[in-house]
């Protein structure tokens, strides 16, 4: 993974938690690995903090068993690996470990104290943390080892890639960084008349003077990127409507736009940058490319690999989990699971780069 984002990673699988006396399911063995078992209070200590926030939404119990199954399934994984790291001897030690965190807070503009803070703080026990973190460097030297060498990537593969992303990039012209209010009346509205609409703009307009003042206004009532503040990010210029091209022109930047009336509303605009657009060339582009198109294909390689491991490996569920398991999700949804980001951060952003290096 990302170590920037491995903080937030992992901070749903370390929260030591409990489900409630009515959902505790009698301790014992959920899964039998090989010769390795796992418990049920593992799996459900693993997904507590998912289950809890399902049941204060009143999921169905049939998504809260769904859940269940796919915590087994990462379990069952993470026990395969286990066995795979015993075998090749490909421990992670102390001083990788170490490392690794001490990448971590750094990527974070951390020093190691306020991240060990920031884990407690979070519920978490530094050992745990220490644990997750070195089951993933195991892991990922496991892939490199059985798995990296089988993946090929051929240069035409990346000639294919870059032409389908950036073709049709403009030969050169202007890009904006732009941010909007847009709010709605009559039938495309929410119960406001178009006249209402324009007259929130118009206040929202008059009383704006901050970036932070623009961005409350746009998650309160506006139609375009609530979530983001009216956020609309980077635009060519020849992306947007002849009425928005018409509305930027004059901008400078961190300028606001006078309200404009729109069939269906109103909108104010505020240019937050201009710059001149180059396109990207292959050559700039190439590495990246090859490095995203390597860790796809190496993440497919690893699927049919836990799948064959799988195939060739005794494993029993158990009690409950026997029947759980006809909810159960294939090997890439298990690891979802795990990471909350999709099974691609499995292997973090040094799988495609310095393969050896974590």
């Amino acid at each position: 993974m990302r170590f920037a984002l491995a903080l937030s990673l992992l901070a749903p699988l370390l929260c030591p938690a409990s489900p409630s006396a009515e959902e505790l399911l009698i301790d014992g063995i959920a899964a039998q690995v090989s010769t390795d078992i796992v418990l049920v209070s593992e799996v459900m200590d693993l997904v507590a903090p998912q289950e809890r926030e399902l049941r204060a939404q009143n999921a169905p119990e049939q998504h809260i068993l769904q859940v269940r199954a796919d915590a087994l399934e990462t379990m069952i994984e993470w026990r395969l690996l286990e066995q795979m790291v015993k075998q090749t001897e490909l421990f992670a030690t102390e001083a990788e470990i170490d490392t690794t965190i001490e990448a971590i807070a750094a990527e974070n503009n951390l020093t190691l104290g306020q991240l060990k803070r920031s884990v407690v703080t979070q519920g978490m026990v530094w050992d745990s943390y220490r644990q997750e973190i070195k089951r993933e460097l195991e892991r990922r030297k496991i892939i490199n080892a059985v798995i990296a060498g089988k993946v090929q990537i051929d240069d035409g593969e990346i000639e294919a890639m870059y032409a389908s992303r950036f073709e049709d990039q403009p030969e050169g012209g202007t890009k904006v960084h732009l941010r909007q209010i847009l709010a709605v009346g009559g039938e495309a509205g929410s119960g406001a008349t178009v006249e209402e609409a324009c007259k929130l703009v118009r206040k929202a307009r008059n009383s704006i003077t901050t970036d932070r003042e623009f961005s409350e206004f746009a998650m309160r009532f506006s139609a375009v990127a609530p979530e983001k503040g009216g956020d609309l990010g980077w635009m060519h210029t020849d992306q947007l409507s002849s009425y928005m091209r018409e509305i930027v022109a004059p901008l400078e930047p961190g300028q606001l736009s006078e309200v404009k009336e729109l069939p269906i509303g109103c909108t104010v605009v505020q240019l937050v940058e201009r710059r001149d657009f180059r396109p990207v060339s292959f050559e700039e582009t190439e590495e990246a490319l090859r490095a995203e198109l390597y860790e796809t294909r190496l993440m497919t390689e690893y699927r049919e690999w836990m799948e064959e491991l799988r195939s060739h490996t005794f494993i029993e569920r158990r009690g409950y989990f026997a029947d759980a398991a006809q909810f159960a999700p294939d090997e890439e949804s298990a690891s979802e699971f795990e990471t909350g980001l999709g099974s691609g951060s499995v292997l973090g952003g040094g799988a495609g780069e310095g393969r050896d290096t974590p």
